[in-house]
């Protein structure tokens, strides 16, 4: 079921959503999965799946948010942790498009992405 705060939240910001919908996990685990290079976890339960139900070789990073969908208050203030867990992705995965990904080795690549889900190291990766 898509979540209709989210889908405002990025129809506000202009991003195009008409073709998404919910996927079931066991679309990217099995032998037709597709493989990943990266897997990045939001949601501190998602952090706690096994990693060997990914195909490839991914490097993982958790990048706990919280979730949204989990505020209360008015809808100002739902309004203002959708926008607010959209900032914090935004600014991670900014951070880490940006980074040199072939000059780096795997130790040095999960030390930074484990850096950028750091609020306070996220500054040190960026710079």
């Amino acid at each position: 079921m898509l979540d209709q705060d989210a889908i405002d939240l990025l129809n506000k910001l202009h991003f195009d959503v008409g073709a998404l919908h919910p996927k079931e996990w066991s679309e990217f685990a099995g032998e037709h999965a597709p493989a990943f290079d990266f897997i990045f976890t939001v949601c501190d339960d998602a952090a706690l799946l096994p990693r060997s139900m990914w195909r490839g070789n991914p490097i993982f990073a958790h990048w706990s948010v919280p979730d949204p969908a989990r505020s209360a208050g008015n809808d100002a203030q739902v309004r203002l942790a959708y926008a607010d867990a959209f900032r914090m992705l935004s600014n991670r995965i900014g951070i880490f498009v940006n980074l040199p990904l072939r000059s780096l080795d795997l130790m040095s690549m999960q030390r930074k992405l484990d850096m950028i889900g750091n609020p306070e190291a996220a500054a040190i990766v960026a710079a």
